[in-house]
């Protein structure tokens, strides 16, 4: 992404850094962050409304709507707002091709 984060760590790093792709550029979150704030540091949203290609940035932050749903690489999909990122992942702001 090369647009201002929609977060940004007021702290030094309070874990340990893991490495992760978005639409295959390298990044880096930190140990403890959900899918979501790891995304949301690098850029200003998650994703593109299937429907409008509106950003989508997350709206309930509990896993109660459907606003944050990420594609892997693998095809897989996940909630941002409540999966802990994993070094490693692969992360997609659109559906994988």
């Amino acid at each position: 992404m090369t647009t201002r984060p929609l977060l940004v760590r007021l702290a030094g790093s309070p874990g340990r850094p893991l490495p992760f792709t978005l639409d295959g550029v390298a990044c880096t979150g930190v140990d403890g962050d959900t899918v979501l704030t790891a995304v949301l540091a690098q850029g200003d949203r998650l994703r593109h409304t299937e429907f409008s290609a509106s950003p989508r940035a997350g709206f309930c932050l509990m896993g109660a709507c459907q606003d944050c749903w990420m594609s892997l690489a693998d095809g897989r999909r996940l909630r941002g707002c409540s999966t802990p990122l994993e070094a490693g992942m692969q992360l997609l702001t659109g559906r994988p091709a």
